[in-house]
This record gives structure tokens, C-alpha cells and sequence, in this order.
């Protein structure tokens, strides 16, 4: 995490300085399945991960600024309850979220609407209606 704050400061004062853009590549790595129908260990071991479960950066930059004294228990402790309550209010308001219409997704999508969408809208409706029970 530290090499890219640095590369990004450079790229940053780089384009600032009138140099131009720059291009940043940042290497990685998935530690968990694509969804929860993939299995990833039928193409990685568990050596593999635990090889990039070392690099994480950000446990790496935890060990450091505790090695540092500068992240002491009580601002972990802070955040992590703050983390806890936003995680909290996101599943309260999903779980609240009232479901549009489908056709809805037609509305507000055009200033003046175009000559196709009223077909559009016809042929997705005719779509959705092959869903409904007799």
C-alpha cells in the first residue's frame, strides 16, 4: 500500500507538472471464488494462497503501523464498531428497498424518448409476460 501511494503521488505531481499522464499497474490477486458456485481449489492450492494471504497489503501495513506504535487497539476497535453499524444500516436498507416495477427501467432514460422505445418496451413486456404463471 505504500508503493502505490508513492507511485500515485509521482503519476500525480508527473500530470500536475505538465509531464503528461502516466500509466500505473497494479499487480492483484483474488483470494476468494469468482461466486459462490466456484470451487478455486480445482485451479490453485493452498499453498498458493497462503503464498498471497503473506503479501496482503493491508495486514502488512497493520503489522507495521503496530510495529510503528502508531495504531493502537483503541482506533482499531473505533473502526471496526463504526464498520460494524455502516454494515449494519446497508443490510436494513437493503432488505427495505422496494422493488421498481420492471418496465421502469424504460422511464427517465431519454430526454425526448426515441421513435424504437415504445417498441422496446412493448417486446420487454412481451419478454417478462412469458415469465407469469397461467
Amino acid at each position: 500500500m505504500v508503493a502505490c501511494l508513492a507511485a500515485m503521488r509521482w503519476a500525480l505531481d508527473h500530470a500536475r507538472s505538465g509531464k503528461g499522464p502516466a500509466y500505473l499497474e497494479a499487480v492483484t490477486y483474488r483470494m476468494g471464488p469468482h461466486t459462490t458456485a466456484d470451487d478455486p481449489k480445482r485451479y490453485r492450492d493452498d499453498a498458493e494462497l497462503e503464498q498471497w494471504r503473506r503479501r496482503d497489503p493491508i495486514t502488512r501495513l497493520e503489522a507495521h503501523l503496530r510495529a510503528a506504535g502508531e495504531l493502537p487497539q483503541e482506533h482499531l476497535d473505533a473502526v471496526q464498531a463504526q464498520a460494524d453499524e455502516m454494515a449494519r444500516q446497508m443490510r436494513a436498507t437493503c432488505l427495505g428497498m422496494k422493488t421498481r416495477p420492471a418496465l421502469a427501467v424504460f422511464d427517465g432514460v431519454y430526454a425526448e424518448p426515441h421513435s424504437g422505445l415504445e417498441r422496446e418496451r412493448d417486446e420487454y413486456a412481451a419478454y417478462l409476460a412469458t415469465f407469469e404463471e397461467a
